[in-house]
């Protein structure tokens, strides 16, 4: 007899609709995967067999063939397990169900238990999109799949209580989502700007990143704070709506970091991997395709520490990511794109040592040596970066003094409202923040009064701007006005935005 039931595939960042066709026939004792499954699918063979049979059922003792259509779509992960179990108990006739119309996905124990298995949000969102009206699923998973509307969820927590509800026995309950739980999961960050003593200069720079979403690099000694400064800026960056927030969730799901008591990703991600990281690690991959480190900080913020100690081709891989805001791998079997909508923040020392132009510690370096470890960043990716930032050594007098310090809730304030003025001014286009604006937009947003223009003029004769510098120091000043409420951009606000530019230290 032949059973099908539906399941689903993830590729890339979606879902992709895979029927699970079992066959029994008479022959010799054998079970057989096709269809393209990896080990982890032809495994499955033996995790089904002990959940059936632990599960008070009879395992056919005869020639199954199972088939995951489409056949030239490569399968992976443990979720067929559910869908292959009831169609073996369809096919045999120890259940009697109709599953069209319903999805199955999870992972069995050999008891019989449903287990957690990644990637629920993206099957479910495309079971909804081809029609599907149920799904059934793990326990410790329905809380995800509930983010995606119009469907009837039905948890379940072993083999036996789903085929229970098949055999209309004893029914699943349907669950509905109440909203308690989306009310409970609100952010909470450990860094706050209040903490950092001194560096006013440093948070009013990260203060106009947050509000502009620029790429910052900060410059200092070690012990000055760059670390800190870097993580307390997601405390100052606008929350993620909806639609964001479901499109981090989605990543983190594929990518099995999704914590199984948070179903929805409600901070801005903060990613700091190590400077040994590999190229693949950095911008996704392996054979099967996964998120890297730039898709993990979409809609957040990417932290390079020890900028120039990455490797180059690693560096020169933000390049593209940067600039498109999305990263694709490619492999002989075809190409996978992920999102990368970052924010780079990175730090570094000014040099090997770390102490050059410090006042109070001697620098150990040749200018040689210097000058090879700025090099270790090219020029293109230099020019991808709009705030550069000094962060100096602090003084005790500032360690120790007492006064209050502004804190990230205020700051948070002003640049909400800086954001919600971009949104306004883009919204005919599919720009997000200053940022992201090109020449024509440059051009057509960032108004400059006549004072302001004789500095610009100056400030390119004298300093030799080049015309990608001249474009990111109008879109820096542009967020300036834009934390200040003002139509133009001023000279007061074209000042700071020069004081941000790019300084050769050697």
């Amino acid at each position: 007899m032949l059973a099908k039931v539906t399941s689903c595939a993830v590729v890339g960042l979606e879902g992709a609709i895979v029927e699970v066709e079992v066959y029994i026939s008479s022959g010799l004792p054998s079970f057989t995967i096709v269809g393209l499954p990896d080990k982890a699918v032809q495994e499955a063979r033996e995790r089904v067999r002990a959940a059936i049979k632990n599960s008070g059922y009879t395992f056919p003792n005869r020639r199954i063939t199972v088939n995951l259509a489409p056949a030239d779509l490569k399968k992976e992960g443990p979720a067929y397990d559910l869908p292959i179990a009831v169609g073996i108990l369809l096919s045999s006739a120890q259940i009697d169900a109709d599953p069209s119309h319903t999805l199955f996905v999870g992972e069995l124990s050999l008891d019989g238990k449903l287990r957690h298995t990644h990637g629920i949000l993206p099957m479910v969102a495309l079971a909804r999109d081809k029609g599907l009206s149920s799904v059934f699923l793990p326990l410790d998973d329905v809380k995800e799949a509930s983010l995606v509307d119009e469907l009837h969820l039905f948890p379940a927590e072993s083999l036996v209580q789903l085929a229970a509800h098949l055999k209309g026995e004893m029914p699943i309950v349907e669950y509905h989502r109440d909203g308690k739980w989306e009310e409970e999961v609100r952010e909470r960050y450990p860094f706050d700007l209040s903490d950092i003593k001194g560096q006013e200069h440093a948070k009013r720079a990260l203060e106009v990143a947050a509000a502009g979403r620029h790429n910052i690099l900060m410059v200092g000694p070690p012990g000055s704070g760059k670390t800190m400064l870097a993580r307390s800026l997601p405390s100052i960056l606008p929350s993620l709506t909806m639609d964001e927030a479901i499109e981090v969730t989605k990543i983190y799901s594929v990518s099995g970091l999704l914590p199984q008591d948070v179903p929805l990703m409600v901070e801005r991600p903060f990613r700091c991997p190590h400077y040994t990281i590999s190229h693949a690690g950095l911008v996704g991959g392996g054979q099967w395709p996964r998120p890297g480190e730039i898709s993990l900080s979409h809609r957040g913020v990417l932290f390079l520490d020890e900028f120039p100690e990455f490797g180059h081709a690693t560096l020169e891989s933000l390049r593209q990511p940067m600039e498109d805001r999305v990263i694709t791998v490619s492999r002989a079997q075809g190409s996978v794109t992920f999102p990368a909508s970052f924010m780079l923040v990175a730090a570094m020392n000014p040099c090997p040592c770390g102490y050059y132009g410090d006042p109070f510690k001697e620098c150990k370096c040749s200018s040689g040596e210097i000058s090879r470890y700025h090099k270790r960043i090219s020029g293109p990716l230099i020019d991808r970066i709009d705030i550069f930032v000094d962060v100096p050594h602090i003084d005790y007098e500032k360690l120790t003094d007492e006064r209050p310090v502004e804190g990230s809730q205020k700051v948070r304030g002003r640049v909400r409202a800086a954001h919600q003025i971009q949104l306004e001014r883009f919204k005919e286009t599919r720009l997000r923040c200053n940022a992201d604006m090109r020449p024509a937009e440059v051009k057509q947003f960032c108004i400059v009064e006549p004072a302001a223009q004789s500095l610009l003029r100056a400030a390119m004769k004298q300093l030799h701007l080049t015309a990608r510098t001249f474009h990111r120091i109008l879109k820096v000043s542009r967020t300036i006005a834009d934390l200040e409420g003002s139509d133009i951009i001023k000279t007061s606000h074209l000042a700071e935005a020069l004081q941000y530019r790019h300084k050769e230290i050697i």
